[in-house]
């Protein structure tokens, strides 16, 4: 597969995703991306941190690009869409990608039917507003592809080789739960850290940070090689005591604590019931610790 070459990309959207955006496809393309936002001024900052021009109109970025991407919050995607597919101008048209991971193809279908190439492209890491750092994070990262045709995936294949990545073909029904399950690992996973680092600060630890990464870090390589398998500790015992002296002391010393270990813990406890591992009767015994009085 080739990667993508492009007279000039657009970039709609002046966030962290889109910077990192410019500045990558910058590297394949003829002229300088292209960048539009609602704030002029802040689309104005946004270009010149990574040498993208700013263009005021949506017709002009339209006729001027040939391959445009669409990074704005999920919830203004639909109205970007709208304007976008009331300002194409007739004749060949960009090939058009949002980058929002919850929506798959069909929240483009718009621009669709007014004859434009379109696709879902998400990066599936996260963003912190160094442009150079993240171009660098994209090569190797995976991508979710999602789109209507396969001419529509081939170029949605390409875009995303050019920025060094891996493409996944998720489908269009499916869209949702892929993002549900990233969010649910990404986003849940700094709720679970932070909730214990302020236990550990109410058991006296100076630096939970600190005291947590190797234990953590270890356990996230664990998951990530050898999935569920990587499970250690009272649960995969099934020392009910021990889980019982955690219930009590996080319910006197922390316990906004509690409700997340709990809920954990017996999803935990389901899939070691699906997986057999324990036998009933500690299965039993630790399902009835966990039951919320």
């Amino acid at each position: 597969m080739t990667d993508l070459h492009c007279q000039r990309p657009g970039i709609i959207g002046t966030g962290r995703v889109a910077l990192a955006l410019a500045l990558a496809l910058r590297r394949h393309a003829t002229e300088p991306p292209m960048l539009w936002g609602r704030s002029p001024e802040t689309a104005r900052s946004a270009a010149s941190r990574v040498g993208a021009v700013t263009e005021p109109g949506l017709d002009r970025l339209l006729a001027a690009c040939d391959v445009i991407a669409i990074a704005v919050a999920d919830d203004a995607l639909t109205d970007v869409v709208s304007r976008l597919a009331a300002a194409l101008p007739a004749g060949p048209s960009p090939f058009i990608f949002h980058v929002s991971g919850r929506s798959g193809a069909a929240a483009l279908e718009p621009l669709g039917k007014t004859g434009a190439m379109v696709a879902a492209i998400h990066p599936a890491m996260t963003f912190t507003g160094d442009p150079e750092s993240e171009v660098g994070r994209m090569a190797g990262a995976r991508f979710a592809i999602t789109a209507a045709t396969g001419e529509a995936i081939e170029r949605a294949r390409r875009v995303v080789a050019s920025l060094g990545g891996v493409a996944v073909e998720i489908a269009e029904e499916r869209r949702a739960l892929y993002h549900a399950a990233l969010c649910h690992a990404s986003n849940h996973l700094v709720t679970l850290i932070s909730g214990a680092a302020h236990g550990l600060e109410r058991a006296g630890v100076d630096d939970p940070a600190a005291l947590l990464a190797p234990l953590v870090r270890a356990a996230l390589d664990n998951s990530l090689t050898h999935g569920f398998a990587g499970l250690s500790g009272p649960l995969l015992r099934g020392d009910a005591q021990t889980i019982s002296g955690h219930l009590e002391t996080l319910g006197a010393l922390s316990p906004d604590l509690l409700p997340a270990y709990r809920a954990m813990a017996a999803a935990t406890i389901d899939e070691l019931q699906r997986r057999e591992t324990l036998p009933p009767d500690r299965l039993a015994a630790l399902d009835s610790l966990l039951a919320v009085p």
